[in-house]
């Protein structure tokens, strides 16, 4: 059995699967006549196709019982879909590397502080989204257009993956 250990979630440490949206050490301008900090361009919004257009939704999402038996992990081929936190509650980010299928050994696990979102890049696989507290909301912004932009990976049953709680 493959047991899964979240780490802090890091920008270098995320950096093959995406984005940490956060504005600790970022550099910002000030806009709105010196009122407001202006932290710029945190994340791309990846769209695949012509006519595609970047959406943003609310996500309510329930806690799952930890540990988890990871069943399954998605991406989406044409484009990105990042994940705000609005309640600032820390959450759980299970991610593999881009390819064909999920790599169970590349597998890795991070927990945000509550004030970081991810923008996990254009097939980037990844877990649905894990709250650490009975019901969170997320900003979502990702992609909205023609064709498929969800597909699923189901491991077989001899494969194993368990994610521990922080």
């Amino acid at each position: 059995m493959l047991i899964i250990r979240p780490e802090p979630l890091t920008a270098e440490a995320f950096k093959p699967f995406g984005d940490v949206i956060e504005t600790a050490d970022r550099d910002f301008f000030m806009i709105n006549n010196g009122s407001t900090q202006r932290f710029h361009r945190l994340a791309e919004v990846m769209l695949g196709r012509a006519g595609d257009r970047g959406i943003i939704s609310i996500f309510r999402a329930q806690q799952i019982p930890m540990p988890l038996e990871v069943k399954m992990l998605e991406r989406h081929p044409q484009g990105s879909q990042a994940f705000v936190p609005l309640k600032q509650n820390p959450f759980l980010v299970l991610v593999a590397p881009a390819g064909e299928t999920p790599d169970p050994a590349a597998i890795r696990a991070f927990i945000t502080d509550g004030t970081q979102g991810v923008n996990y890049h254009t097939g980037v696989w990844h877990h649905p989204v894990l709250s650490c507290v009975a019901e969170d909301d997320f900003l979502v912004v990702d992609r909205e257009g023609e064709g498929n932009n969800c597909d699923e990976h189901f491991f077989a049953d001899d494969t194993q993956i368990l994610l521990q709680t922080p």
